[in-house]
């Protein structure tokens, strides 16, 4: 990617530009992201624009081919501006020998979206981690209980479509190259630090097909509902990278978040226990009275699986030994329990 080729595309875009400033946002395992600033005319004024343009590595999650990586950012381009408070998309571009173009003739993928304002939940999570909680602390974890209850609504589609699109959910839950089977490709073997990575997917299999028709709770969902997808800008949320389907689990969202809080106490306390405890019980409690969705606790083990792989997986994070053991434990021994259990989560990492 040169300067050349964004420049000529903001160009025909814009009809007239500037670049002034490419600067690399940072890398992620999955791709790399660049701040554009540029001059742009608009209505006969000179006006300063920036744009986030998004790329993929060519390596695993199932992203080995051009056409992988395409199908992700235009599903990305397609669903971000669908969902309230997401970072908004602007296009997706194919970039040849010389210049970005129409995707027809490309043999590489951008994503170009708004720049996100304010910080991720992570630096939450780290005070917390330090100092403890307060009450700002508390109300934020219900926002984000409701945030996530206000989404995760019923689509109207016709039976066999719903059925279709649970079944794939559950489906890509366990096989996708971004999920369960391949995260434990990207461990070094089979068995890592005494639990046996495959013996958990099998699991996940047997309890997928157990959870596959359950196709009456299909609802819109995030998808990646982690903490560096969440940004505060004061009290105003933005959520990025929706990924894997307009439609889902509401499961998926709902462990993808709680999975930090329990990450967080492991490595603090050896176990799920006192504010971390807490603020999974009020997101928790928040979510249920907004949507009494209490059929949820039967089909959120084999998320948990998926997350527990990402967050015990040293290419995600950097923790000892002792609280990647525990994690796997979790993520291998919740795939033995008929429904999810706050209360038993300790049992289930020893």
């Amino acid at each position: 990617m040169t300067k050349e080729k964004i420049q000529g595309y903001l160009a025909d875009k814009f009809k007239s530009a500037d670049v002034l400033e490419i600067k690399e946002l940072g890398s992620g395992v999955h791709g790399t992201g660049y701040l554009i600033k540029f001059i742009a005319d608009e209505n006969g004024r000179k006006v300063e624009k920036r744009i986030v343009m998004k790329g993929l590595e060519g390596l695993n999650f199932g992203h080995d081919y051009p056409s992988d990586r395409a199908q992700v950012l235009l599903l990305a381009n397609s669903t971000y501006n669908k969902l309230q408070n997401h970072v908004k998309a602007t296009d997706v571009v194919g970039e040849s020998k010389d210049r970005l173009i129409s995707i027809g003739n490309a043999y590489e993928f951008y994503l170009l979206m708004e720049e996100a304002k304010g910080e991720s939940y992570f630096n939450d999570l780290n005070k917390i981690f330090e100092k403890g909680i307060d009450d700002k602390d508390r109300e934020k974890a219900k926002f984000l209980a409701k945030f996530l209850a206000s989404i995760h609504k019923k689509p109207n589609l016709k039976e066999d479509v719903a059925k279709s699109l649970y079944r794939r959910k559950i489906r890509d839950t366990i096989g996708h190259g971004e999920c369960l089977m391949g995260i434990i490709d990207l461990y070094d073997k089979e068995i890592f630090l005494g639990i046996n990575l495959t013996d958990m997917a099998s699991e996940a299999v047997k309890r997928g097909g157990k959870i596959k028709d359950k196709f009456k709770r299909l609802a819109v969902i995030h998808g990646d509902f982690h903490p560096g997808n969440i940004w505060f800008d004061k009290d105003n949320l933005t959520v990025l990278d929706r990924s894997r389907g307009e439609y889902g689990e509401p499961a998926d969202d709902i462990s993808c978040f709680i999975m930090n809080y329990l990450h967080y106490s492991i490595r603090k306390y050896g176990k799920l226990d006192c504010e971390f405890m807490e603020l999974t019980k009020i997101f928790m409690d928040e979510y249920l009275k907004l949507t009494n969705d209490y059929e949820i606790f039967e089909v959120m083990s084999v998320f948990f699986a998926f997350r527990s792989v990402v967050v015990a997986n040293p290419l995600f994070y950097k923790d000892n030994d002792e609280v990647k053991i525990k994690l796997l434990k979790f993520g291998r021994n919740v795939l033995n329990y008929d429904k999810f259990e706050i209360e038993k989560v300790n049992e289930m990492i020893e």
